[in-house]
């Protein structure tokens, strides 16, 4: 890891984008609508403060964390990929693998993790800091958090303004999306 010298705008925009695409919290609306609707309300502070305490740990000390329990990258990955392959499942199918969690449980499986704070999120994090110096990814880290909470506190403001029909449409969409990147995910993790 590289020690930061200053703040350079143009890597934390690079960063910033990195993990928007990563993250894909616009892409994940469906999902949390349709976990919203199982769990209840969901907490925004409590969901981004877990995803974000979750990329902060994997920032500092991920790949010790993995060694030390025996694991790696990719075994990790291909557990998130199948935890958000089921997730898919769910969505197209309408079937209900996941039951609702008791309290605020739901926040942190499966919203903070692995939807916002998954394995891929969670590696790109990691992988950062070999190309970037530190103050300018935890920047990048902390203009994610702020837009996952606006997302999250909007939820059902989003909810209404996509109607019943339209919800079941992006949720099927976005179904097929979620089986396709789980695959990715585990094909690009299972040869290693």
């Amino acid at each position: 890891m590289r020690l930061p010298t200053k703040l350079d705008f143009s890597q934390i925009v690079t960063i910033s984008f990195t993990l928007f695409a990563v993250i894909d919290i616009l892409g994940s609306i469906p999902i949390i609508i349709s976990l919203k609707k199982k769990m209840g309300d969901i907490s925004a502070i409590q969901a981004t403060s877990v995803s974000g305490g979750l990329m902060l740990l994997f920032f500092f000390i991920g790949e010790q964390m993995l060694n030390f329990m025996g694991l790696d990258i990719h075994s990790f990955a291909i557990a998130g990929s199948i935890v958000i392959f089921i997730l898919g499942l769910e969505m197209v199918l309408g079937i209900d693998f996941f039951k609702s969690e008791e309290g605020k449980a739901g926040n942190v499986v499966p919203i903070a993790f692995p939807i916002i704070a998954g394995s891929g999120t969670l590696t790109t994090v990691m992988s950062l800091k070999a190309e970037f110096p530190a103050y300018n990814i935890l920047v990048g880290i902390f203009i994610n958090l702020i837009f996952i909470f606006m997302i999250l506190r909007s939820i059902n403001f989003i909810e209404r303004l996509l109607g019943p029909s339209g919800i079941s449409v992006i949720r099927k969409f976005f179904g097929v999306i979620l089986l396709a990147i789980a695959v990715k995910i585990f094909k690009n993790n299972i040869g290693f």
